[in-house]
C-alpha cells in the first residue's frame, strides 16, 4: 500500500537510522501527481473563439492551455514530483500539444474513458491539480459557466448540495483517498469550491465580468503564478484532506429537456423528482460517476 505522506518507508528507515546510529538520510520519495485540465478557465478564454477547432483563436489558446500545464509540471517537479499523469479533459480530449511535454509525462486523450475528467486516478496518487477549471451551470457570474454539458444539464447535486465539475471530480479522487490541492481558473470557480475543498491553493487566471467577458492576466503571468503556487501546495501536503462523501451517495441531475428525464425514469433505480429532474442513489461515488458519464455520452450510433 502506498504511503500517502511526502516521505516513504525508506525515508522513515533512514531517518530512524540517523537518530539511532548517525546514518545518512536518503532523499524523500518522489510524489505521484494527477493533473486534470479543462479549457474554459485558461487565461484569456472568454468565448467559443478560443474553445474549439472552428474558433479563429483556438490554435493559440490550446498552446496557452499546454503552457499552463507545463507550468504546473515545473512547480510539481520542484516539490519532488517524479510521476505525473495529465488528463486532457476539454471538448474532444485532444487539445494539449503533446509534443511539448517532457518525455516521462503521460497524457490521457479522447473519449470514452471511465471517470471522464479523472480517468486513470487511483489510490497510488499523492495529489490532484486542476488547471483551466470553470464555474457551474447555475452560477450567474462565471466565464463559460456550465456543468459537464452546457446544452443538456442545469444542475448537478451530491448529497443535497449543488456542485461544480471541480467538486464532483474531487469526490472521485476522494473515493481513492487523494486530495485536490490546487486549482487555476476564474474567480467564480475559486469562490464555488471554497466551501468544499478546504485550504486549496488557487490561481485566479481572470475575473469574470459576464458569461463571455473577463479581466484577464497575461499568459506569462498566469504561468508564473501557477508554477509558484503548485510548488507551494505540494510542499505542504499535510494541510490537505481528501474530499470524501458519505455513502450511499445521492445524485440529483437537472436536465434542460423533459423527455430525457421521462425516459431515464423507466429505469427501476431512477426516480423522476420533477419534470426536468432525476434522482439516483449510488453505493459509492464511483457508481454516480459511471451513471453520469453513461447518460451524457451514450448514443445509438456509437461505432465501432
Amino acid at each position: 500500500m502506498r504511503c500517502k505522506s511526502r516521505f516513504g518507508y525508506k525515508s522513515f528507515v533512514f531517518v530512524l537510522g540517523l537518530l539511532v546510529c548517525g546514518l545518512p538520510v536518503e532523499a524523500k520519495d518522489g510524489l505521484k501527481v494527477y493533473i486534470s485540465v479543462d479549457m474554459e478557465g485558461i487565461t484569456g478564454v472568454v468565448t467559443p473563439d478560443q474553445l474549439g477547432p472552428s474558433g479563429f483563436e483556438y490554435a493559440r489558446f490550446r498552446k496557452f492551455m499546454t503552457q499552463e500545464v507545463l507550468a504546473a509540471i515545473r512547480g510539481a517537479r520542484k516539490a519532488g514530483a517524479t510521476d505525473i499523469l495529465v488528463s486532457d479533459s476539454h471538448g474532444n480530449g485532444e487539445n494539449l500539444l503533446i509534443e511539448e511535454f517532457p518525455p516521462d509525462v503521460r497524457i490521457i486523450r479522447s473519449w470514452p474513458r471511465r471517470f471522464s475528467m479523472m480517468a486513470g486516478i487511483d489510490s497510488t496518487f499523492d495529489a490532484v491539480l486542476f488547471i483551466g477549471y470553470h464555474a457551474s451551470t447555475n452560477n450567474p457570474r462565471g466565464v463559460r459557466a456550465h456543468t459537464f454539458s452546457s446544452s443538456r444539464i442545469t444542475r448537478v447535486a451530491l448529497n443535497g448540495k449543488d456542485v461544480p465539475e471541480a467538486v464532483f471530480n474531487a469526490a472521485i479522487a476522494g473515493h481513492f483517498g487523494v486530495p485536490v490541492v490546487f486549482l487555476a481558473g476564474d474567480d467564480a470557480i475559486i469562490q464555488e469550491v471554497a466551501p468544499f475543498l478546504k485550504n486549496i491553493v488557487t490561481v485566479e487566471t481572470k475575473k469574470a465580468l459576464s458569461y463571455h467577458a473577463a479581466v484577464t492576466l497575461t499568459p506569462q503571468e498566469a504561468q508564473r503564478q501557477i508554477e509558484k503556487k503548485v510548488e507551494e501546495a505540494l510542499r505542504n501536503l499535510d494541510r490537505f484532506r481528501p474530499f470524501r462523501l458519505k455513502s450511499p451517495v445521492e445524485f440529483i441531475l437537472g436536465l434542460k429537456h423533459y423527455r430525457p428525464a421521462e425516459m431515464l425514469a423507466y429505469l427501476p433505480f431512477v426516480e423522476r423528482v420533477d419534470t426536468h429532474t432525476i434522482r439516483y442513489v449510488g453505493k459509492t461515488m464511483l457508481d454516480v460517476a459511471d451513471f453520469l458519464f453513461f447518460i451524457t455520452n451514450y448514443r445509438w450510433d456509437l461505432e465501432p
